[in-house]
């Protein structure tokens, strides 16, 4: 599973870390035997963010959430074992941390919410679209897929000889050291991902054309997605018509040039403005 993408691009590529405000309300959800940790912004209609693999809150949507959070309830969570969730010894997957993401919704009370991933919190955000389609409105992918052949092939081959040595030292392990409750887990962590990683997945080509919400895809030209792959996903969606010629889908596409997988969520303002445009 081509989560690690963004890990092994930080890890080579420092990133900005600093918050830009401080949430209105924070803390841990009960959720299917453990506990998840959110942070709330703003008000008005809710949004539910999903990081990236490794990633806390900070990292991944500290530049977005102040634009967001003027006119929306942002809701940013971070999964299982990441930040400053507890490690907890289930298993990774998909399903589950799709299924931790409708609970958190039912323990703050949303009925339904926008939900918007990236790269692995885009794969946990379609496993929520297709898992839990009534408490979707809206959905945005960022650099992400619904299947490991969505990725080029040379990311997944990258994970062939992957060890946890690689993030000694990295940003990652700073980010993860200065908020989890338990630095000691580390190792622990690490191993636990680096399974769920190797693990192959497909949500399903007929599962993703019956999401009836609208999509919003975003991806760098060069972020490691394979573009082909990208484009049946689109036309899954509905999109890829002649829009001269017929009413224009309710998803679109956004592709970003000079960008890749970690520099597409460096350019602020134009994915928050693809945001606005499309959630308003």
């Amino acid at each position: 599973m081509a989560v690690f993408l963004a890990a092994m691009s930080l890890a080579l590529t420092p990133q900005t870390m600093a918050q830009k405000i401080k949430p209105s309300s924070s803390g841990y959800a009960p959720v299917n035997g453990i506990k998840v940790y959110y942070e709330i912004y703003g008000q008005g209609q809710p949004i539910v963010l999903l990081h990236g693999a490794f990633y806390t809150i900070e990292m991944n949507w500290a530049e977005l959430i102040p634009g967001l959070s003027k006119t929306r309830k942002v809701i940013a969570i971070e999964l299982q074992g990441h930040g400053h969730s507890p490690y907890a010894e289930r298993k990774l997957d998909l399903k589950s941390l799709a299924s931790d993401v409708e609970q958190i919704m039912n323990y703050l009370k949303v009925d339904s919410a926008d939900v918007a991933g990236y790269s692995m919190g885009g794969s946990v955000a379609y496993q929520f679209a297709v898992q839990f389609p009534k408490r979707l409105k809206k959905l945005v992918i960022i650099s992400s897929t619904y299947k490991s052949t969505g990725w080029l092939p040379e990311v997944n081959n990258a994970l062939n000889d992957f060890k946890p040595e690689f993030f000694d030292d990295s940003p990652l392990k700073t980010g993860y050291e200065a908020v989890a409750p338990d630095k000691a887990k580390w190792r622990s962590f690490l191993d636990q991902m680096i399974v769920f990683a190797g693990e192959t997945f497909d949500i399903g080509d007929s599962s993703i054309a019956r999401i009836s919400s609208p999509v919003l895809l975003i991806a760098g030209d060069n972020d490691g997605l394979d573009k082909v792959e990208l484009m049946k996903t689109y036309q899954l969606l509905g999109g890829g018509i002649i829009g001269d010629m017929a009413p224009m889908p309710k998803s679109q596409l956004a592709i970003v040039p000079a960008q890749n997988h970690v520099s597409l969520m460096t350019q602020t303002k134009t994915i928050l403005d693809y945001l606005n445009n499309f959630l308003k």
